[in-house]
């Protein structure tokens, strides 16, 4: 049955009807210089008047009916790619789906085994802070689930938290790190000095901030080293602010580094602990920058030697913290 697949296949029946409509055209061609010569014999056996067979316009009939085939042909093919997109969308909103779900059972499940814990047996005050702990970090984790889908909707309807504001990047990353140093407190965070005094730059502060969280976030979560290590450091272009997230996790292969930044899309990873995920953080940064009128790449040396991923801003900082926005 798996065999037999391929014959209802998008791919297939595209190329099959372009096939067959190029054969068509092909043989209506040949067919039509055929009589055409056919007629032209009669006309010089018989002396007949050729113009009044219209012979002049036997290859203006074939270069309109090519025009037409061809545009028949691109309105296939524009039919084609956006199902193929539909469908390549599709599966990936059914993988989201599968993993969200798993995303969201796993910690009810747990919440529902501590639960009943407490309900069948008298623990000690320690065991019950032990696991009262546990279930703070599943609450956690629910609620973080929750706020990336309904971040997602709020920035795909472009709903802005207010207006953009000038701070200093370097100092406001600083205290983003320090307001939630429970979350990051098993890593190690470096934040670097600029050269040339602070960098003032302006930004809507809560997009930011969601755009931090989902970056370090990702790279202690996409890390299997004893302690997870992340170096910020800013770059001063002439008509861009270069900020790289650089971490020591599990790399990123070539092939995946534009696609991780798309709509539900995980990469493919090896190993005996695979990670699980939504899908939707890093396509978040990806959306965060462009309101920013910025972008994100990744870089990475390879599987296992950790990533870069770059936040670029347009308009040149100079020094004494005036910026110069395109």
């Amino acid at each position: 049955m798996k065999q037999a697949k391929w014959f209802i296949h998008p791919v297939f029946i595209f190329v099959l009807s372009t096939v067959a409509l190029a054969i068509s055209l092909f043989l209506y061609i040949y067919w039509y210089i055929g009589v055409s010569e056919n007629l032209n014999s009669v006309i010089r056996r018989y002396q007949l008047d050729a113009n009044q067979f219209f012979e002049a316009r036997t290859w203006v009939v074939i270069l309109i009916l090519s025009l037409l085939v061809g545009v028949i042909l691109v309105g296939i093919l524009i039919i084609f790619i956006y199902n193929l997109k539909t469908l390549q969308l599709y599966r990936l909103q059914h993988t989201f789906i599968n993993n969200f779900t798993h995303e969201l059972k796993t910690p009810v499940t747990s919440l529902k085994l501590y639960l009943e814990t407490f309900t069948k047996h008298d623990l000690p005050r320690e065991e019950r802070l032990k696991y009262i702990g546990f279930m703070l970090q599943d609450v956690e984790r629910l609620s973080a689930n929750i706020n990336s889908i309904l971040n997602l909707a709020r920035i795909e309807r472009r709903l802005q938290e207010g207006a953009p504001t000038r701070v200093d990047l370097p100092e406001t990353i600083q205290r983003f790190i320090s307001d939630n140093r429970h979350i990051f407190h098993d890593c190690e965070i470096r934040v670097a000095t600029p050269s040339g005094g602070p960098l003032f730059y302006p930004v809507i502060t809560s997009l930011f901030e969601m755009l931090l969280m989902n970056i370090l976030t990702n790279a202690i979560k996409y890390n299997v080293s004893e302690k997870p290590r992340i170096d910020i450091t800013f770059e001063r272009k002439e008509k861009s602010l270069l900020i790289h997230f650089k971490d020591n996790g599990i790399g990123i292969a070539q092939a995946e580094r534009r696609r991780i930044f798309r709509k539900f899309y995980q990469a493919s990873h090896e190993g005996p602990s695979p990670v699980g995920g939504s899908g939707i953080g890093l396509y978040l940064v990806q959306q965060i920058a462009r309101l920013h009128r910025g972008k994100m790449v990744a870089d990475s040396e390879g599987t296992g030697k950790g990533s870069v991923l770059t936040l670029i801003l347009p308009g040149g900082v100079t020094e004494g913290g005036n910026n110069e926005t395109e």
